[in-house]
């Protein structure tokens, strides 16, 4: 089945669901007064048919689309409860939730896979998990549009004024379509509204306080919804963190530059492991010769209807790649010999296995799911291709392997044009009403500087961050050290020793 099938399943299971539930919206106006307790209303629950869920609860609720508007247009949220194991020393609810563009559902079931609850310690026996998709995401009120965020003949690295013309063209268009099939949610995917739903799942679940684990741009979320909701959060795991104090292009600079490093970290795995398809050659220059044939002579994606991939297709494929390196640099290893011996580029087009638990074939969704969000949440530095132009030298300086091509930097290019101001939310003071958090930081990973972790703890006074050593992320997952630690704080608050670093 693939992903939107899977998608539009649930929208229909959750739209008959919510035709028996009270809407939240009344229980969620009083909360933020104080003058009411939470109603469990607003969620309707039903056991899941899904086998990989098996024994648990799938939920949907009804929120407005623009809390502005309450009684205006609505959207469903979608979500999946794992009740702990030991209820009679039950501890509360822990929120899960994914990256950019993730279903926290499919992350889930990531988790379950990866072996869950048998790792799960006291996070599974004393916590309900909870999994909830965010507006736009998955299988809540998915953003769908037709056009690809990318397709051929558009270049996100311009290199001159009418293929930068056609950029903008193309993302004025693929905005156009986006706000014609899914109408004002396209212009409220964005933190402070999505933060503002998981109040309403607060009050749903008829919780006076939660726990927040948040991956990649969900401790972004997380640090939102502190902020917006004092008092609400028992406990904050941050995994991954990001950091969105500093200004767009400080940013991408430093994301190419941790990408880059990643990318020559898995070159070194490659020439050390006999695991590594391409062990025993230049992995560099096998790389960079994919990536300069293919910018000459795009290859097929075999067995796929897609135009074929461009180097600048493949070196923007590539970051996922590197994310979770016992399993990901195996399969981009594999991916390089595929196209340069095989002439296939089909799986820099799905993206790694890793990271795919519904079985799509095409990442198209979650490109979309990922680039309209981040066109709200992220103010927009470049303004013409001179910039765009000088922007994209300093990264090759910086990323010569991959050539700046990361998610920060298609995010710029991407939102050229884009007809829906950005509304970034303010980032840097203390969040007051947070509890310390446990931020969970790898020492090397392509998505997030290593620096990123005690930027987000500055803001978060008490917070301690907690450095994996490695490359990956959703570390809970792979690190014992990570999910003792989890867990003590998790239970009792408390959090380890400044400075210290898991290295299993």
């Amino acid at each position: 089945m693939t992903r939107m099938r899977t998608y539009a399943a649930w929208t229909a299971a959750a739209t008959a669901l919510l035709a028996t539930a009270t809407a939240a919206t009344t229980a969620f106006a009083q909360s933020q007064e104080g003058t009411a307790l939470p109603s469990t209303r607003g969620i309707a629950w039903h056991a899941c048919a899904d086998t990989d869920f098996k024994n648990m609860q799938c939920g949907a609720m009804s929120v407005p689309v623009d809390w502005s508007r309450p009684d205006a247009d609505r959207l469903t949220l979608a979500m999946v409860r794992r009740p702990a194991d030991d209820k009679a020393h039950r501890q509360g609810t822990l929120l899960l939730n994914d990256g950019a563009g993730g279903s926290s559902i499919e992350q889930l079931r990531l988790a379950m896979h990866a072996g869950l609850p048998a790792i799960g310690g006291d996070m599974t026996r004393k916590f309900d998990l909870v999994a909830v998709d965010p507006r736009g995401i998955g299988h809540s009120s998915p953003i769908l549009c037709a056009p690809a965020p990318k397709p051929a003949g558009v270049s996100h690295f311009p290199k001159d004024q009418a293929a930068y013309d056609t950029l903008v063209r193309h993302n004025q268009a693929f905005a156009a379509d986006c706000l014609g099939r899914n109408g004002p949610l396209v212009k409220h995917v964005d933190l402070t509204s999505t933060a503002k739903d998981f109040e309403a799942v607060r009050i749903g679940l008829g919780e006076r306080q939660v726990n927040w684990y948040g991956i990649h741009y969900s401790t972004l979320l997380g640090r939102t919804y502190a902020k917006l909701y004092p008092g609400r959060l028992r406990t904050m795991v941050l995994d991954t963190a990001l950091d969105d104090t500093a200004s767009p292009l400080e940013r991408v600079r430093a994301e190419a530059a941790t990408a880059e490093t990643a990318f020559n970290r898995f070159v070194a795995w490659c020439e050390a492991s006999k695991d590594c398809a391409l062990h025993g050659k230049d992995v560099a220059a096998e790389y960079d010769a994919l990536v300069a044939g293919a910018d000459r002579d795009p290859i097929p994606t075999k067995g796929r209807a897609h135009e074929p991939l461009t180097g600048e297709d493949i070196r923007e494929a590539t970051q996922d790649y590197l994310n979770v390196s016992f399993v990901t640099w195996p399969e981009l290893a594999n991916a390089i010999v595929k196209a340069t011996e095989k002439k296939d580029a089909a799986d820099f087009r799905k993206g790694p296995d890793a990271m795919d638990f519904t079985h799509d074939a095409d990442d198209t969704l979650d490109q979309v799911q990922v680039q309209v969000p981040a066109c709200l949440d992220n103010a927009r530095p470049v303004h013409s291709l001179a910039q765009l132009t000088s922007l994209q030298e300093e990264l090759a300086r910086i990323s010569p392997h991959l050539g700046g091509a990361v998610r920060s930097y298609k995010t710029i290019a991407g939102c050229l044009g884009w007809p829906v101001p950005a509304n970034p939310v303010k980032a840097g003071a203390p969040v007051h009403g947070a509890p310390p958090a446990l931020i969970v930081q790898s020492t090397h990973q392509a998505l997030a500087p290593r620096s990123a972790g005690p930027a987000m703890a500055a803001q978060l006074p008490g917070s301690v961050v907690l450095n994996r050593e490695g490359d990956d992320y959703s570390m809970f997952l792979v690190s014992r050290c990570v999910q003792d630690a989890t867990n003590r704080y998790l239970t009792t608050s408390a959090l380890p020793a400044p400075g210290t670093t898991c290295t299993d």
